[in-house]
């Protein structure tokens, strides 16, 4: 599928968002039906402690890692851990008030989070560990990013380039995606998208012998 350059609004994005949910509502369905509902309880669990401590700390974020499958065996994740926990929480405290500020759009807000985080080991490039972070700040606002994602964006035909701010454009085009949605938007927040494009975005099993 060729890519759009066109602006958001115009009518060949428009006609692109509707061709994306012919792909992303059974792509949802398939992964409620593929992952087990036990999957998500550490990110819940994670994401009701940040609700009523306002920040994240080491353990937190260890536990993200493992729940994105993620690596650890990384010079970051020493760095990491060799720092305060009050230190990171001073910065994650900062990151979650962003994201949860309603003054800003979900972009505005995840860029701001975004930004802020970066000053922690292990959040200056990619944006995989980051957006788990802050989705689980905000779970209601933000949404994850990984390759996945950036895959099934690919093949959508929608443009989002590793250039600085992604997460913020990223947030930008699942709001995008839910304005355009019409009818086949209702009940969907981002990270449903974001759940239905990581599905999306999964390697092609081969084929059997």
């Amino acid at each position: 599928m060729p890519k759009t350059t066109d602006m958001p609004g115009g009518d060949e994005f428009a006609a692109l968002c509707q061709q994306a949910w012919d792909v992303l509502i059974p792509a949802r369905a398939d992964y409620l039906a593929g992952v087990s509902p036990h999957y998500d309880e550490v990110f819940h669990d994670i994401a009701q402690r940040t609700e009523h401590t306002g920040s994240l700390g080491k353990t937190d974020i260890a536990a993200l890692v493992v729940w994105k499958r993620l690596s650890a065996q990384t010079r970051w994740a020493t760095a990491l851990m060799s720092l305060p926990d009050t230190q990171v929480r001073a910065v994650t405290e900062r990151a979650v008030t962003a994201v949860r500020d309603t003054t800003l759009t979900a972009s505005e807000a995840a860029r701001a989070g975004r930004g802020i985080i970066w000053e922690l080991p292990g959040f200056r490039t990619g944006d995989a560990l980051a957006s788990a972070v802050l989705t689980a700040a905000a779970p209601k606002r933000m949404a994850v990013y990984d390759h996945r994602v950036q895959h099934a964006l690919d093949t959508l035909g929608f443009t989002l380039t590793p250039a600085p701010g992604r997460y913020g454009r990223y947030l930008q085009l699942l709001d995008d995606l839910l304005r355009h949605g019409g009818a086949h938007a209702d009940g969907w927040s981002a990270r449903d998208i974001d759940t239905a494009l990581y599905w999306t975005g999964r390697p092609t099993p081969a084929p059997s012998r």
